[in-house]
């Protein structure tokens, strides 16, 4: 699978998102991860569908839709309506995650499940071959800048051979750094999202020089490891 990375625009200056968005699509993103987060299942509240929509005038990347909340099902059509290419909900968050995933699906967006830290790799096991993306949590939601907890790198390995060869992404998201890059990459993850490593520097030329830290990193661990 591509090796690709997802700036997220919780680290970017919210008082020019798109000014920033445009920003990190010249400096090399491949795609734009939104964290959208209520206030009820994280502890912190950041946009809606409606800033989503304004966003999707500002580029042609894609727009990879976190969502962060509870009861997702109820906001699903308000973000596909808003522009988002990926909508991925949180498995502890629904109670019936085959028909979320299969209601994503038929909205005619691709479809991920992420987990955080402490929910174990096999919940995803019978909505695998629906799925098209899992993002494991290398932080707990709610907050960017947090420290990278190594022991998911295990779990990386787990869903690597629980997706097998299905054209799944496997996506990172939390203290993605050019330094924790290659234990996820090693580990069989393809999709990085980077907020603070990013967003550092303020700058167009300094977020190039940061996704291009990150995709060398990236590049020289699937070397190692082929």
């Amino acid at each position: 699978m591509k090796k690709q990375i997802a700036p997220s625009i919780l680290s970017a200056d919210f008082s020019r998102l798109g000014e920033e968005i445009k920003a990190v699509e010249s400096a090399g993103a491949d795609l734009i991860h939104v964290d959208v987060m209520d206030g009820h299942y994280v502890p912190n509240i950041t946009i809606g569908p409606g800033v989503v929509s304004s966003l999707r005038k500002t580029t042609s990347l894609p727009f990879d839709v976190h969502l962060m909340i509870e009861d997702p099902d109820r906001y699903i059509d308000a973000f596909v309506d808003a522009g988002s290419n990926i909508i991925t909900v949180h498995a502890e968050a629904v109670t019936h995650l085959h028909r979320t995933v299969q209601y994503i699906k038929a909205k005619g967006v691709r479809a991920g499940v992420s987990l955080n830290p402490s929910t174990p790799a096999n919940v995803i096991e019978y909505v695998l071959d629906r799925l098209d993306l899992v993002l494991l949590m290398t932080v707990n939601p709610g907050f960017g800048g947090q420290a990278f907890i190594s022991s998911v790198i295990e779990k990386v390995r787990q869903v690597k051979a629980l997706v097998g060869n299905r054209p799944i992404d496997i996506e990172i998201d939390g203290g993605v750094t050019p330094e924790t890059a290659p234990l996820v990459v090693g580990a069989g993850a393809n999709v990085l999202v980077a907020g603070s490593a990013v967003f550092k520097g303020g700058t167009q030329m300094a977020y190039a020089q940061n996704i291009r830290a990150i995709r060398d990193a990236a590049a020289k661990a699937e070397a190692r490891a082929a």
